[in-house]
């Protein structure tokens, strides 16, 4: 008796995997209003009492057509899990589970679903952004469905959220993620079919503890963060032994102070190290792991002023996130689509102004992953402020990515010119972009801004550059035999090359210097 109440209590605190419950539950991404991934397997999972029999059954809501009918028993641990065939978009669905209680979700759809994750300027809200008012007077999209993860950290893996989905109104989108309801609008308005939006982002938050153990030790130059992770593990494990003698002891004299009255003592405290917000796993365990393996479409990831002047350690760490979800949530190279940050001015002067750049430069290396794109914002930002109030072109040009690499809008130009060659001809070089689009050009009629040019001395000057056939010739004439172009290579650049579709171009070097 005494081992099955400290189960139960450890159970509670700590909601790891080895939990016990009496009654039919489900995590609560599981619930009325939801949007389910469209032409998938979706999983659907929850607890019960070990060995009870659950019967799933998803029907239209009308009750003219039941779509899938299972059962299946809870395992040892009390968890169940069945998965639903691919279903086309539509419904809306009824949802029941039955089991010694029964549970019912309605108004359930099947459309798109999109992790959005990240810090401040993923969590930027729509009432603090551009146009707010007029922009939540006009929230009127039942189809767009809305959950928001709270902020909260854990060492340990969690079960559950407290949240739960919302059809977009002017009262629900107030506070929701401008960046992803704007992405999730224009998939909407493109597509006409449902839109699920998961936000799960937290201002100031590095990345590492966002990414969950399998993405460290997936990358080698990681290495040193799974070894931590491995002996703070071991440890904890030690000390658990000696914390649950002290649990015992407790329960005991709990017990023995209820039958007589005198006074209950705080239980001991089991804290894990990796709890704090900024540390390895924390937030993945709380505000990701929950979810994990709801179907999705894809992930957006808005982040990285925590971590900017890590030059390319950043596109380490981004491998090590992006290898963690798609292992964790096993559905392969599913989209990725990240914003490089905006031009500001981080360093004052008191640092290197291109240590900007460098982080731009790792952020960009990283659509080498497969299944990966990078939205550029250098011309959306604000030197003077960290939180751009531009958010619908940020998410505009997330969607960008999305329909044109996942919803067969295969004609659809989706990036600015991204720098993909060089040639010297004498005393100039010649740059070669990838997505020109239609062409290039300078965004506000003037000179194109922000090229510098270097020798062998690698000494950059201020160059001229030209638009010539859809490449970019750059000059000076104080460099007579030139060998490398770098193109807004400072935290302040806001350069005007863009492609005639308005979509600007990524800063870049050509040297390694």
């Amino acid at each position: 008796m005494k081992l099955t109440i400290l189960v139960l209590i450890i159970s509670m605190l700590f909601l790891t995997n080895s939990s016990t419950f009496a009654v039919v539950k489900l995590p609560r991404v599981f619930g009325n209003n939801m949007v389910m991934q469209r032409d998938m397997h979706a999983p659907i999972w929850g607890w019960a009492v070990e060995g009870e029999e659950i019967t799933i059954t998803l029907k239209k809501q009308d009750n003219s057509e039941v779509i899938h009918n299972e059962t299946v028993s809870a395992n040892e641990k009390g968890k169940w899990k069945v998965v639903l065939p691919p279903n086309p978009s539509g419904g809306p669905y009824t949802l029941t589970v039955v089991g010694s209680t029964t549970l019912e979700l309605t108004n359930i759809l099947f459309g798109e679903v999109w992790v959005c994750s990240g810090q401040s300027n993923m969590q930027w809200t729509v009432n603090a952004s551009n146009n707010s008012e007029e922009e939540i007077a006009a929230a009127d999209y039942p189809n767009i469905r809305l959950f928001q993860i709270p902020n909260i950290s854990s060492g340990l893996p969690k079960l559950d959220v407290n949240a739960e989905w919302r059809e977009t109104t002017p009262d629900a989108i107030r506070h929701f993620s401008a960046v992803a309801y704007y992405f999730g609008r224009h998939l909407y308005k493109e597509l006409d079919i449902p839109i699920g939006l998961i936000n799960t982002s937290w201002g100031g938050t590095r990345i590492e503890p966002w990414t969950p153990p399998e993405g460290f030790a997936s990358v080698p130059a990681l290495s040193s963060i799974s070894e931590e992770l491995a002996d703070i593990d071991k440890n904890y494990r030690m000390q658990l032994t000696e914390k649950i003698n002290d649990i015992e002891v407790w329960i005991e004299e709990t017990r023995e102070a209820l039958e007589s009255g005198d006074v209950i003592l705080q239980m001991p405290e089991i804290v894990h190290p990796l709890t704090p917000h900024q540390r390895p796993t924390a937030l993945y365990n709380s505000m990701v792991h929950p979810f994990v393996p709801y179907a999705i479409r894809g992930a957006l990831w808005y982040q990285g002023e925590s971590n900017m002047g890590e030059g390319m350690l950043y596109h380490e760490k981004m491998k090590a996130l992006i290898n963690g979800w798609r292992k964790v949530w096993e559905q392969g190279d599913f989209p990725f689509y990240f914003v490089q940050l905006a031009p500001h001015n981080y360093s004052g002067d008191r640092h290197d102004p291109t240590r900007l750049a460098r982080f731009w430069e790792a952020q960009a290396a990283t659509m080498a992953l497969p299944n990966t794109g990078m939205v550029v914002i250098t011309d959306v930002g604000n030197i003077r402020d960290i939180h751009p109030k531009n958010k619908q072109d940020v998410g505009l040009r997330l969607a960008l990515w999305a329909l044109a690499n996942d919803y067969d809008k295969t004609d659809l130009v989706h990036s600015g010119p991204l720098y993909k060659s060089m040639e010297v001809e004498g005393s100039k070089i010649r740059l070669s972009f990838d997505h020109v689009g239609g062409g290039l050009m300078s965004r506000d009629g003037e000179s194109l801004t922000w090229f510098q040019i270097s020798g062998d001395d690698q000494q950059f000057v201020e160059a001229v550059a030209e638009v010539e056939e859809n490449t970019v010739i750059v000059s000076s004439d104080s460099v007579e035999s030139p060998v490398a172009v770098r193109f807004g290579w400072h935290e302040l650049a806001e350069p005007n090359l863009v492609n005639k579709e308005g979509l600007p171009a990524s800063p870049f070097r050509t040297d390694s210097w």
